[in-house]
């Protein structure tokens, strides 16, 4: 975990393993504007907001009992 400005950041594994998801699903909701990423210095590195991904793990979406959306439900399955 890092911290800016006393707030909480996670990387990308670190966020993944927080929403219980694979890092590519992870992707696929900032691609989805369901979740927003942080770039880190001038790298390509990645950051999620701790709080952003708390909030994300309360959604309950409507016919599903618990958890996220798949994100095969966002871009079709192949």
């Amino acid at each position: 975990m890092h911290y800016i400005d006393s707030e909480a950041y996670l990387t990308s594994v670190e966020a993944a393993g927080l929403l219980g998801i694979k890092p590519a699903t992870l992707y696929a909701y900032v691609s989805r504007g369901v979740l927003r990423s942080y770039r880190q210095g001038i790298k390509r590195r990645r950051l999620y907001r701790e709080g952003e991904l708390r909030r994300i793990l309360n959604l309950r979406p409507s016919g599903r009992q618990a958890g996220l959306p798949r994100a095969a439900d966002w871009i079709g399955d192949p």
